[in-house]
């Protein structure tokens, strides 16, 4: 199995301010955990979703970032809002004030704190489902009928077994090459258009008799076809 990029999430567990507009009023929030490319977050305010909005987080003193967000995912849980907040579009600046934030409240933080964003190599219980996946782009278990074309040209059939902003899981009757680059049709219910993307094979293994599934990553984070699937 290859290992694909990783890409580290800190678990920092601390109250913080945001704010959502220049003359909005700040609101206390709880981060869960954060890097440059996004955060988890819980607070009693529901933020927009199905769009992308400006915010400003302070994470300290001197330590006040902005950024466009969009919500990748969204769950109440005993009344709490958590969202999983991807940064669209963020300054170096606010990257590097992210980066000294950690080392200055965070130095000696142990590794087992560090939670991996994205790996093929996850934690398997019988099955072959996933223990403990940590990610900003929450999997959710949904099922699509696909079509998907190869460098060689021809046509195949498959099913998604879970699907994300940033991947899809997907059941085949044929293994797919590793790095493969593929070209996607989901089938959407109760619409005569199919969700067109494209991504590349990350991982593929055999799944009971006959049928392989695969990790798809996608060529760029696809957050409006993720909630247009998520609302089918």
């Amino acid at each position: 199995m290859h290992e694909r990029r990783k890409l580290l999430r800190w678990q920092i567990n601390k109250r913080a301010l945001l704010k959502l507009r220049q003359d909005a009023n700040e609101l206390y929030c709880q981060i869960k955990d954060i890097n440059c490319i996004g955060a988890q977050v819980t607070l009693h305010t529901k933020l927009p979703l199905d769009t992308v909005f400006k915010m400003s987080l302070r994470l300290a003193e001197n330590y006040t970032i902005e950024a466009k967000v969009w919500a990748a995912w969204h769950k109440v849980v005993n009344g709490s809002n958590h969202y999983g907040l991807y940064f669209s579009d963020i300054k170096d600046a606010d990257k590097d004030k992210i980066n000294k934030f950690i080392s200055v409240f965070y130095p000696n933080d142990d590794p087992g704190k560090i939670l991996w964003l994205e790996t093929a190599e996850t934690n398997k219980v019988e099955g072959g489902e996933d223990m403990n996946d940590h990610r900003i782009f929450e999997r959710f278990r949904k099922e699509f009928s696909a079509r998907f074309i190869g460098l060689d040209g021809k046509e195949s059939l498959g099913q998604t077994f879970d699907v994300s902003a940033k991947g899809l899981g997907l059941s085949t009757n044929q293994e797919l090459e590793s790095q493969a680059n593929l070209e996607i049709w989901l089938d959407v219910p109760n619409s005569t258009d199919p969700l067109y993307t494209r991504g590349q094979v990350v991982w593929s293994r055999l799944a009971g008799k006959g049928g392989f599934r695969s990790g798809i990553e996608l060529e760029r984070a696809d957050l409006m076809g993720i909630s247009r699937l998520l609302r089918a």
